[in-house]
């Protein structure tokens, strides 16, 4: 039976991100693979909810046809669980930006019948898709044998390796030296998953190396191939690493949020005189509401996840119509998208991280609290969610096309 699109799917995420909230501290701390949580993901639907748009199947019950969700819903989606638990948010948007692969590597027959069964058995896709490197490589081959080909390597940082259903990979043929994509069970015997430990922050998102001995690979595992020369490739195709970007920008956009309304809700709670230092030296009491520079402090903080949202939201926008366009999408167009997802990226790393830190100063050693509420955890998240890419990198690519592309 196909899986249809849950009429109340806002309704869904809220109540999942509502259920993950309650014990988010706890499962941080304690660090533990996400079994759990990926079972909660699977009873709310998001496993097969968070899949590109089709077309195929009965209608629902609101009248509606098909199964999945377009672009920006899923990463309204994204972001909301983020601001409960920005590791779930993770493995949710790998899962995500890894399902439009059939679309973006294969052919549109062999695209929908992998997607239906994604969505009818609810994978969670896991792996890394990166356009090949001629001189790195990804430390995968694939050799080709009697009844397809066999997988043989090891990637050191996997999205989802711990509880993924599909892994999805770039492989170099070693008969042809051409890249491929596959996809493989990581249940196999031949497939070792190393789900990683002592992480700073996204502890729960799955990550870890996995390695591959004597994998066999049929060719319908073979999503296609991928041009090592970056101007043979096509425009559509080159949105895959751009869906997976800008997927984890909502993810740390979301985090940032979570972060900026647990303080607001923990400086609400404050006694109703509270003392701060005015400029001339001088002491204000008031309640917390009234204190202006605890008001200042919450006022440039909000304006900075506001501005970065309305960044974030014109990538999407951009990015869900290069989807839409399909293989008609243009260079220049694609062009166009990788800026807005660069801007996003810079201005959102800036805004998570001043917010996730001075969020820690404006509630230390407040009184209220018997316990320690856990707000680390967000300026951890935002830690790692950074430590990855370089600004000056992303900076100097955005200020390229600004100067020399741009009209």
């Amino acid at each position: 039976m196909t899986t249809l699109i849950p009429s109340a799917s806002p309704r869904v995420v809220r109540e999942l991100a509502d259920d993950l909230a309650v014990d988010a501290d706890l499962r941080d701390r304690a660090g533990k693979p996400p079994f759990d949580e990926v079972s909660r993901l699977r009873e709310a639907g998001l496993s097969a909810l968070l899949t590109p748009p089709g077309t195929d199947g009965p209608p629902g019950a609101d009248g509606t046809y098909g199964r999945g969700v377009d672009w920006r819903t899923a990463c309204t989606a994204v972001r909301d669980i983020a601001a409960a638990d920005s590791s779930i948010a993770e493995l949710l948007a790998h899962h995500h930006a890894l399902s439009w692969s059939p679309r973006l590597f294969g052919t549109p027959e062999d695209a929908a019948a992998l997607e239906l069964r994604a969505v009818q058995e609810q994978w969670l896709w896991g792996g890394d898709i990166d356009l090949p490197d001629a001189q790195t490589g990804t430390g995968l081959a694939l050799t080709p044998a009697a009844d397809g080909y066999v997988l043989n390597g090891r990637r050191p940082l996997t999205a989802g390796v711990a509880v993924a259903d599909r892994l999805l990979h770039t492989a170099r043929r070693t008969d042809s030296g051409a890249w491929v994509v596959v996809h493989v069970d990581p249940a196999h015997p031949g497939v070792s998953a190393e789900p990683a430990h002592d992480l700073l922050g996204q502890r729960l998102s799955g990550a870890g190396g996995v390695s591959y001995d004597d994998v066999p690979v049929a060719a319908h595992q073979v999503l296609g191939g991928v041009p090592v020369d970056e101007h043979e490739i096509s425009p559509f195709t080159a949105l895959a690493p751009l869906t997976r970007r800008l997927l984890l920008v909502h993810v740390g956009l979301g985090n940032a949020e979570g972060a900026l309304a647990e303080a607001r809700d923990i400086s609400r709670a404050l006694p109703r005189t509270r003392p701060s230092a005015d400029a001339d030296g001088g002491a204000h009491y008031g309640t917390p509401p009234a204190d202006p520079y605890l008001l200042l402090a919450y006022g440039e903080l909000a304006t900075s996840v506001h501005s970065a949202g309305a960044v974030v939201d014109r990538a999407a926008q951009a990015l869900a119509l290069g989807l839409a366009q399909g293989p008609a999408l243009g260079a220049d167009e694609r062009a166009d998208i990788a800026f807005l997802v660069g801007a996003a990226e810079a201005v959102t790393a800036d805004s998570a991280l001043h917010i996730t830190t001075r969020v820690l100063e404006l509630t230390a050693g407040t009184p209220t609290l018997a316990t320690d509420p856990g707000l680390d955890r967000f300026w951890r998240n935002a830690r790692a969610l950074t430590a990855h890419d370089s600004a000056a990198h992303r900076l100097r690519d955005i200020g390229e096309h600004y100067l020399n592309a741009l009209p």
